[in-house]
């Protein structure tokens, strides 16, 4: 009598049964499901929201959560893989309508912000371990999605500089990307993190600083006297 679930005939690949195939559709959907859920409920309750009031909120039982994502950390990585998605696909697009290198950094820049505007507690959720976490680490750039999002987008920046530059610059422009990543997440968390008030510049204002930075430097009129040997 023939097994029922994989079976694999000479030279073929195994199959799939019907009822595990819809399990595992089932189980996709209800994961994406819960961490829609999550979402809406760290945007509403913060980032510092447990799992029992994530569960809550999301009508379901902290069980169901451990469940399917192992432990708060797993959540965080889960939902960061959806959200740094979606903002990975954002700056594609602005990327692609832009005319020249500038106008795509400021571009990529805008939607950066946007994006991690758009919900800070969400933001703040999937790039940081709660403050009850044991360690200060970014919890998703210790799993890799932070890290491969950040690798991702230098080397979508990387691209029409080395374009812009030629190859005479290659080798320095190899560390620039890097550099300019580690700017822009620093001054936008600052930024984001800062509490409303009549100096601090709008999002478009923030882009459009951080993009000058990263082309002109922070005071392109000053310059560094020849050295005078003596």
């Amino acid at each position: 009598m023939p097994a029922v679930g994989i079976a694999a005939v000479d030279g073929e690949a195994p199959t799939v049964d019907g009822r595990t195939a819809r399990w595992q559709v089932h189980r996709e959907e209800r994961r994406r499901t819960l961490i829609k859920a999550a979402r809406k409920a760290v945007h509403a309750l913060g980032s510092d929201a447990s799992m029992e009031d994530i569960a809550s909120a999301a009508g379901t039982s902290k069980s169901v959560y451990y469940r399917y994502f192992g432990d708060k950390a797993g959540l965080q990585q889960a939902m960061g893989e959806v959200v740094l998605g979606q903002m990975q696909r954002r700056m594609k697009e602005a990327v692609e309508s832009a005319r020249t290198p500038r106008e795509g950094l400021l571009a990529m820049v805008s939607a950066y912000l946007q994006m991690a505007e758009s919900s800070p507690n969400v933001y703040a959720f999937i790039t940081r371990l709660s403050p009850a976490e044991p360690s200060a680490q970014d919890a998703i750039a210790s799993s890799g999605a932070l890290g491969h999002f950040f690798e991702s987008i230098t080397a979508m920046i990387a691209r029409p500089i080395r374009e812009s530059l030629g190859t005479d610059a290659l080798t320095l422009v190899d560390y620039w990307p890097t550099a300019a990543i580690g700017l822009v997440r620093n001054a936008g968390e600052m930024w984001l993190g800062s509490p409303p008030s009549p100096t601090k510049p709008d999002q478009e204002t923030m882009a459009a600083r951080i993009t000058d930075w990263l082309c002109v430097g922070i005071a392109p009129e000053l310059t560094i006297p020849a050295a005078t040997g003596k």
